[in-house]
């Protein structure tokens, strides 16, 4: 391929990032679907015998290739085998299938990234250096919007150069993941700079829409210009938070589909330890920022009845808070009836710690009682009729006067009650068990609509998600597993479609098992270490 020809496709693909990225994950959630349709109740997915190959085939012809960005006359985003110079060279009747697929991965990740140029370009020459905001926007207003993001164009453009000219050495590619790994290590580093300062950009985002009349006509106006195709100004501005971490799942397509133990996968899983080291940073700047100013603001609240503990930790954040109700009388009989059997009592839960306290007036805090973390117990009381459904007991081995203490609490709803269950004894054995077992079959669940966390221990999704479900409830509410990072959290069971399929479910597993095991073979190592 010539390097005209390649710069030439670059330069007219029609897709601004956002666009390329929701075709891509809605045509992932058509491709499991057609795929999870084909049920064959009789076939074990531990036993493949060779007609079940020969369906497996037939499934994978019909369903439309992952990497099929909507093959349309206006989407102009083609397939690596649909450009002219493939067609034309004859390599598509010498490859394998398999090399076909593989090509179309790596292909993606190219394209993907120019498609992202082409959107951070825009958010740059559009509105960062657009006249009229400048003049509206105070120097520091601009930096905390903006933040780093030259740095990060800058970082992308030579990244794409870099994967350029891979492409232009051979109509064939040979790989993308050892420059994404070189990048990753050398460069990437912008990206948690860029969205640590997330935090902080949306709250300088909404006051500015609040407070100044004049900014919030010309983001307007901005958005109206046919460049920006109707997005919004806010969908430019996380385009380097969803990058980061599509870049990552790309590398993990790639991942399942290189030969096993050869360079290739050893590279890919370089590729992909990396980025989930910038990942796993880029996640943890954003929650430091907002765990630390709630963390002060919790400290400010709490009145301390009992030895005060101090609150604020760099290590310590909060896990959940709400209130509970807890029986009246330290030995009141379980199956005592009256109008006034329980009272509110209000917690916060840390990672290291639990506060029991009462509300007080003035939106205050008075704690009566805690313990470490480490020490809660939890059990769940079945059959004890109406007036105590959704009661569970809470065991604290050695609270603030040094004793065992116990509290029988009732929660709103039986979601409630699971969710402080699993908060307060995280290793708890849940209904279902997590990947980590190396079950053959577990329950899960596709993402087919976003969701964003409202509590602390919630799970935010994004569309295309699969998830191992390790808990659920009758009222509504999934406790789930994310197979590419394996983050936990709760989600309401709408957001999402369960994967009947028990040869789709165990595909899954298997590319989930794959794309860690260089994390299984760091923990084998650590296990040894730690015996020795």
């Amino acid at each position: 391929m010539t390097a005209d020809s390649w710069r030439n496709l670059i330069e007219h693909i029609g897709l601004l990032y956002q666009e390329y990225r929701d075709k891509s994950t809605r045509e992932e959630i058509e491709t499991r679907r057609l795929q999870d349709s084909q049920t064959d109740p009789e076939i074990s997915p531990s036993e493949e015998t060779p007609s079940e190959a020969e369906s497996t085939s037939t499934i994978e012809n019909k369903a439309p290739p992952q990497i099929n960005l909507l093959r349309n006359s206006n989407s102009r985003f083609n397939l690596w085998q649909d450009l002219p110079e493939v067609q034309s060279s004859g390599v598509l009747s010498i490859l394998q299938p398999d090399e076909i697929k593989l090509q179309e991965a790596m292909f993606e990740l190219v394209t993907s990234e120019a498609s992202y140029y082409k959107s951070l370009n825009l958010l740059v020459s559009h509105f960062m250096e657009n006249e009229r905001l400048k003049k509206i926007l105070h120097q520091s207003e601009a930096h905390i919007l903006f933040s780093n993001v030259l740095d990060v164009m800058a970082v992308s453009e030579r990244f794409l150069l870099d994967l350029e000219q891979r492409v232009e050495e051979n109509i064939v590619i040979s790989d993308v993941c050892d420059i994404v790994y070189q990048h990753t290590v050398n460069h990437f580093s912008v990206y948690i700079t860029y969205v640590s300062n997330q935090t902080y950009q949306e709250r300088a985002y909404k006051q500015l829409l609040q407070d100044k009349p004049a900014f919030r006509e010309v983001i307007s106006q901005l958005e109206l210009d046919p460049k920006c195709k109707g997005l919004s100004f806010s969908s430019f501005l996380i385009l380097p938070f969803q990058r980061i971490t599509r870049l990552k799942l790309l590398v993990q397509n790639i991942l399942k589909k290189v030969e096993e133990k050869s360079d290739r996968e050893s590279t890919a899983l370089d590729a992909h330890k990396e980025l989930e080291t910038v990942v796993k940073a880029c996640n943890e700047g954003v929650r430091k920022m907002s765990r630390t100013e709630q963390m002060i603001s919790i400290q400010k609240k709490l009145e301390f009845k009992i030895k005060s503990v101090p609150i604020i930790s760099h290590s310590r954040w909060l896990l959940k808070q709400g209130e509970l109700q807890q029986m009246n009388g330290p030995k009141t009989s379980r199956t005592l009836r009256t109008k006034k059997l329980f009272r509110e009592i209000y917690l916060f839960l840390f990672n290291d710690l639990l506060v029991i306290c009462r509300q007080i007036p003035g939106d205050k805090y008075q704690v009566f009682d805690s313990a470490p973390r480490g020490l809660l117990r939890v059990e769940e009381l079945e059959d004890q009729g109406q007036s105590l459904a959704n009661v569970f007991i809470l065991r604290l081995l050695e609270n603030a006067d040094d004793r065992e203490a116990s509290y029988m609490l009732k929660a709103s709803s039986q979601s409630e009650m699971k969710r402080w269950m699993i908060s307060l004894a995280p290793n708890r054995r849940t209904k279902f068990v997590s990947f980590t077992s190396r079950l053959v079959d577990c329950p899960q669940i596709q993402c087919v609509h976003p969701y964003v966390a409202q509590q602390p221990d919630e799970l935010s999704l994004e569309l295309a998600d699969v998830l191992n479900i390790l808990d659920k409830t009758d009222d509504g509410w999934i406790f789930g597993e994310r197979l590419h990072d394996q983050e936990r959290g709760w989600f309401p069971s709408s957001m999402g479609e369960e994967i009947l399929n028990p040869k789709i479910r165990a595909q899954n597993l298997k590319e989930c098992f794959r794309v860690h095991k260089s994390d299984d073979s760091q923990r084998r190592k650590l296990g040894s270490r730690n015996r020795q």
